[in-house]
Parts: C-alpha cells; sequence; structure tokens
C-alpha cells in the first residue's frame, strides 16, 4: 500500500501522528492538579491528600510544589517500584527514597510528595485545559527507562527491564525486535525519526542499519518539516528530547523541568502553526515512567507481550504517567480508559493495517473513540509562550551543574558508541575507519569521565557532545550510501 497515509481509513481524520516521550514523572506530580478543573478526574484532593511515611516515622503529604529541579534523584528500578507500591498501598515512596538517599533532608523527601499547582506548567497544563488527558495511561512496566521505551516503540524489551550498570548493558543494544518503523516500512507509509543530542531508539538493531538510520534527524530538521507542505510530513513523527548538557530539556531530575515545557511548547507551536498540517495532525506527549515520584493509583495486571521473561514477567502495567492526546480532532476533558504506551502501537496497527507487534499491543485499548468530531476545532490556542521569568533557570550556577550529573541513561550513552562503530564498520561503504576510531576514543573518554566522578564538570559535556557529532556523522554517512 504506497503512501498509505494518504488515505483515511474508516473516517479517520489523522493523517500525521507526533509522538513526543518525555522522562521519570509521575501523574499526580505533572497533572494531578487538573482535578480542580474536573472534579471526576483521578487527580490530586487538596483536602483528602494521600501520604507516605519515612522509616522515622515523618509523614508526608501530597502539597504542592514550585520547585523545578529536584537534585536527588529517586530510583525506580523494579524492586525499587516493588517497594513503592507496596503490595497496593502506594505508601512505600518516601520509604524507598529516603532507603536509597539516606542522607536526604525532610525537604528533599517532600519532594518526592509534591505537585505542580494549577498553571504553574505553561505547556503542559496549557494543552491539558484545551486537549484531553489521559488519567488511567500506566507506563508499560513497573521499572525504569529503556524497557519502557522499547514497549513503546516495540511493544516488548524482549525480557529485559534491569539498567543497572553492574547487570551489563550490552543487553539492551542487541536486540533485533520488529518495531513500529519496521512495520510502517514494510506497508509504504512514510516516518522520520527527530532527536536532539543521542537517538536512544538506535538502541534497536534495525534502527542502526543504513536505511533506517538515515530516517533519523536532527531536531532542527522537524521544526523546518514542520513548515512545509502537510503532504510532506512523515505520517508518523517521533521526537526525543535533549538527555543531556545544558540545554537538556527531557525533565529527567535534576533537570529544569521549565525546559521541558519549552520543548512541548516549541512542538506544538511548529505544528498549531501550520493550518493544513495542525488540521490532520494527532500530538501524543507521555511520559515513558514515573521517576521514582508518588502516583496514588495502583497499575492494574496486564498481558506478556511474548515469551522473554528472564527478569520479569511483565504481567503488570508500571505506574500512572502524564499523558495528554492534542489535536484539533479530540475534546477538551479527560478520558479514563486504561492505556499503556502499547496502546499508541494498537491504535497505529488498527488504523493503517499493520502487521503485529506483540500479545500486549494486540489486547490494548486503542483511543481511537476520542477522535470523534465531525469537523476540527477552530477554538484552540495559537501559540504557547513562556515568560522571561519562566525561560531563566532559578539559580543559573547551579543549574549549570545539571551537566555533571551521572544516571544510567549517561551510561547507556556510552555503550551506544560500540554499536555504532560496528554498524559503521559493517554497513559503510566510505567514513568507516575515521567514525570507527572516533567512537572509541568518544567511548573511552566518556567511561572515564563516568569512573571518575569527581572530574566531572565541563569534560563530561564536551563528552556527549562528540558523542552526539558521531551520531550525527554516522547518519550522514548513511544518507550518501543510499545516495
Amino acid at each position: 500500500m504506497p503512501d498509505s497515509k494518504r488515505k483515511l481509513l474508516n473516517g479517520d481524520p489523522i493523517k500525521h501522528i507526533v509522538f513526543l516521550m518525555m522522562e521519570n514523572r509521575s501523574f499526580d506530580q505533572m497533572l494531578g492538579a487538573l482535578k480542580a478543573i474536573y472534579p471526576g478526574l483521578e487527580g490530586v484532593d487538596p483536602h483528602n491528600p494521600h501520604y507516605n511515611d519515612d522509616p522515622e516515622g515523618r509523614r508526608y503529604f501530597q502539597i504542592p510544589t514550585t520547585e523545578r529541579q529536584m537534585w536527588v534523584d529517586p530510583q525506580h528500578f523494579c524492586p525499587n517500584v516493588a517497594r513503592q507500591m507496596d503490595g497496593g498501598s502506594m505508601k512505600g515512596f518516601v520509604r524507598d527514597f529516603a532507603i536509597e538517599h539516606p542522607d536526604s533532608t525532610a525537604l528533599e523527601r517532600q519532594f518526592v510528595m509534591g505537585y505542580y499547582p494549577l498553571d504553574f506548567l505553561p505547556a503542559t497544563h496549557t494543552l491539558a485545559r484545551q486537549f484531553m488527558i489521559c488519567d488511567h495511561w500506566f507506563s508499560s512496566v513497573p521499572g525504569p527507562t529503556f524497557p519502557n521505551r522499547y514497549f513503546g516503540l516495540s511493544g516488548s524489551s524482549r525480557g529485559y527491564v534491569n539498567m543497572q550498570r553492574e547487570s551489563g548493558l550490552a543487553k539492551w543494544f542487541e536486540e533485533d525486535q520488529t518495531t513500529i518503523f519496521d512495520r510502517l516500512s514494510q506497508r509504504g507509509i512514510s516516518w522520520r525519526a527527530y532527536f536532539h543530542d543521542l537517538p536512544l531508539s538506535f538502541a534497536f538493531t534495525h534502527q542502526r542499519r543504513p536505511e533506517n538510520a538515515a530516517r533519523s534527524f536532527g531536531i532542527e530538521q522537524f521544526y523546518e518539516d514542520a513548515k512545509g507542505r502537510e503532504a510532506d510530513f512523515p505520517a508518523f513523527a517521533s521526537i526525543e528530547p535533549r538527555f543531556h548538557g545544558l540545554s537538556e530539556n527531557d525533565d529527567h531530575p535534576p533537570h529544569d523541568i521549565m525546559k521541558g515545557q519549552k520543548l512541548i511548547a516549541d512542538v506544538y507551536n511548529a505544528l498549531r502553526a501550520n493550518a493544513e498540517l495542525w488540521n490532520s495532525t494527532l500530538l501524543v506527549i507521555t511520559y515513558d515512567e514515573h521517576g521514582g515520584f508518588f502516583d496514588h493509583v495502583y497499575p492494574p495486571q496486564a498481558v506478556p507481550p511474548d515469551e522473554h521473561k528472564q527478569e520479569y514477567s511483565f504481567d503488570q502495567l508500571g505506574l500512572r504517567v502524564p499523558a495528554l492526546l492534542v489535536s484539533p480532532w479530540v475534546n477538551a476533558g479527560y478520558d479514563q480508559t486504561v492505556y499503556d504506551h502499547t496502546s499508541l502501537l494498537k491504535y497505529m496497527i488498527d488504523k493503517w493495517g499493520l502487521a503485529s507487534l506483540g500479545e500486549r499491543a494486540a489486547q490494548a485499548n486503542s483511543f481511537a473513540h476520542l477522535l470523534s468530531l465531525n469537523n476540527p476545532r477552530t477554538d484552540t490556542i495559537a501559540a504557547i509562550h513562556l515568560s522571561e521569568t519562566q525561560l531563566l533557570p532559578p539559580d543559573p550556577i547551579a543549574d549549570g551543574k545539571t551537566q555533571t550529573h551521572v544516571s544510567d541513561l549517561n551510561s547507556i550513552s556510552a555503550e551506544l558508541l560500540t554499536y555504532i562503530k560496528a554498524a559503521a564498520g559493517l554497513a559503510l561503504p566510505r567514513g568507516v575507519s575515521t567514525i570507527a576510531r572516533l567512537c572509541s576514543e568518544a567511548r573511552r573518554r566518556v567511561l572515564g569521565l563516568l569512573h571518575w566522578q569527581s572530574r566531572l564538570d565541563k569534560d563530561v559535556l564536551l563528552a556527549y557532545e562528540e558523542a552526539a557529532r558521531l551520531v550525527r556523522l554516522y547518519i550522514e554517512e548513511c544518507r550518501k550510501s543510499r545516495s
């Protein structure tokens, strides 16, 4: 079915899907305050807040916070999430944080329970007021970033959930499952993957193939594409935020959440400014997982995606995450259908007649019923703007130190260079030796900086900038090899 994105199946008006997945925030924290607008929404009730106790018996309630940067990162590996859920009571978040960070202050422990007051988040809360909130959208796995991002793009993590360095990271780059990108290509449906620094989608072996790598573009190309003809915009566009450096905007602690708000606003504004594109587009915004922050809803049981269960049974969803469906074809309001990241896959599979991506996606709930309007809305906000105060970091000196934070994503990034080198050596007819040599040197520098954390400062930023440059060089060579 060549160019099938031009066909509207079953009356669906959507020709373009833009998928933006951010990092490590819970529903209660980011969207819980919208209960003030929608009393029936499963959010935060300030008159009856939930609470957690720490190991010393101190009690911490859900209270509003305007803290933009949390410097101590809550853990969110599977054992931590199990402790946080506490058998269903959802009273283990602060206790888990205190166990992982025994020197943490009472204020830091309180941050785990905090939620952002209504309209504090200029982009997220504006879109939540104007479009559809999914208040039962759960992460796919009660665990960390990679398995959840894998589920979002392929419907499975092939049995793996452990991202701790000592468990070995190579497994995450050797998974060769079919992805949504592959399924789209099989049907002749256009797609592009946009990224800021390092494309985590390159963790999939298929995405490192030259024919797929050539469809990866720096984020600046997204904004150029959004200005162009609607007919030339890809049917599916995946956007990855910036994960490292001074301008990180992924919302992963300790990064300033206003940078994430700027990204969300920029993506919305780019789509909204092109009337023809806007009137045929669905923007899906969600988060990979809850990041260790409190949410009061216990996740339901789930269908395992496949036979792979080496590290987890995959029979329960992860915690709720913020999720918004943004389009002129959806009403303002909230929907309480149970979704997880594979619900997007379910919608796309049904919409375009794609082949299966596993049992979880096959049985997931689709949100197609929410695209129910007869005509596109004309009352949606024309643009979202952040104020100067919101754009400036609250503490510029401290903000500059976020680049020295060592997370599991940092380790993953270092490992990624090994596989870029291998892909270059196997697939490309030119530039191979240069890319391979530079990847080896960049990986050595990054791993050295991770080992000697006392040296982390400008050097770590330079190392990751070099890694990002090498990825772009590889992609450019892939494009040359196709021409």
